[in-house]
């Protein structure tokens, strides 16, 4: 059974479309992102599932239950969710204890009760020695825990995270990126995560939905969105491809603005007409074969190195192997090992 599924949503503000005709399953315990640029949708949609919002239409359903629609609109407090921000929401003025007990005294759990289930919680976020400590004496990452920590000391049917990492430093957003993955795995949770972070996204999902203007445009696997995007905007999105807007002819994609060509993989010879190239940076090299270009950086990144070549208004980037002696204004070939070609927004058979 599905745990979660939106079907048809849709919401505006101001007459601005914001979530347009959005529908999404997520399973029992299932961990699915919702990852796109700022102001595609994703945290409306959160909002929507949580009942912060209510869709102008369409439905939402948490397992055989119609929590918003025509007519429903289950409130938050009632809809058995838990909910992680951006910016932790920890009441500076009540001890880590009582910000993780809150939940329940709401629901008016026994004291006892209250008392073990807020020990297990701390537990789980490794943060059993602070509990009486105050929030201007944590860390950010300390504070982030206590907010996972009350999301999910009430049992949560499904736990919502809205951008839970983007406040914290690189270093404690691996951190917690890895207890996330820890305790969704310990618990069996079903998450819903929103992040413009394709490397968490990458990281932690069984699904990824990637959001653009108001719609989905792909929902699948990260292996699969990574090696099999839908389209351009999704390529170029999650694993930062080379996007080169063109026409493919004789064998060669032509990139429009530039006279640059470029011969493509046999499987793709066939194809002919205007399109987009879409090639990953690991899937050109460099050798003594391929399209003369002009370097403009080379960037070391110790296992490897990124080559940066201008093409039309855009950069082409190359990571291959830190080759030695190269320097920016060489000219150096570039040949497609592997890419795809997309007409109006469309992959062209093979």
């Amino acid at each position: 059974m599905a745990a979660i599924v939106l079907e048809g949503l849709v919401k505006a503000y101001g007459g601005t479309p914001v979530v347009r005709g959005l529908s999404l399953e997520v399973g029992q315990g299932e961990l699915v992102s919702l990852l796109g640029p700022s102001g595609c949708g994703k945290t409306t949609t959160l909002r929507m599932l949580a009942g912060l919002e209510h869709p102008d239409a369409g439905t939402i359903r948490l397992g055989d239950d119609v929590v918003a629609g025509p007519g429903v609109r289950v409130p938050p407090e009632r809809r058995g969710l838990g909910m992680v921000f951006q910016s932790y929401a920890v009441w500076p003025h009540r001890s880590v204890e009582a910000n993780v007990a809150y939940p329940l005294m709401l629901r008016k759990v026994p004291r006892h009760e209250v008392a073990t289930r807020v020990r297990e919680a701390l537990r789980w976020v490794r943060l059993e020695a602070f509990a009486a400590r105050m929030p201007h004496e944590l860390s950010g990452g300390q504070l982030q825990r206590v907010a996972l920590a009350r999301a999910l000391v009430a049992g949560p049917r499904v736990l919502l995270l809205d951008e839970p990492l983007s406040n914290l430093d690189a270093a404690l957003r691996e951190e917690l990126r890895a207890e996330i993955a820890a305790l969704r795995a310990r618990l069996g949770t079903t998450l819903v995560f929103v992040t413009h972070d394709q490397g968490e996204a990458l990281a932690l999902s069984d699904r990824i939905a990637v959001m653009n203007r108001g719609v989905i445009e792909q929902v699948d696997t990260p292996e699969r969105l990574y090696r099999e995007p839908a389209t351009p905007f999704v390529a170029g999105f999650v694993g930062g491809a080379n996007v080169l807007k063109g026409e493919a002819r004789a064998g060669t994609f032509h990139c429009a603005g530039a006279d640059v060509a470029f011969e493509l993989p046999a499987e793709l010879k066939g194809r002919s007409g205007p399109g987009t190239l879409v090639v990953r940076p690991e899937d050109l090299e460099l050798g003594e074969e391929g399209t003369p270009l002009v370097l403009s950086a080379r960037l070391f990144l110790g296992h490897a190195a990124e080559y940066r070549f201008p093409v039309a208004e855009a950069f082409l980037r190359v990571i291959g192997p830190a080759l030695e002696g190269v320097r920016a204004g060489q000219t150096l070939r570039v040949r497609l090992r592997k890419a795809t070609v997309f007409e109006e927004g469309k992959s062209l058979p093979k």
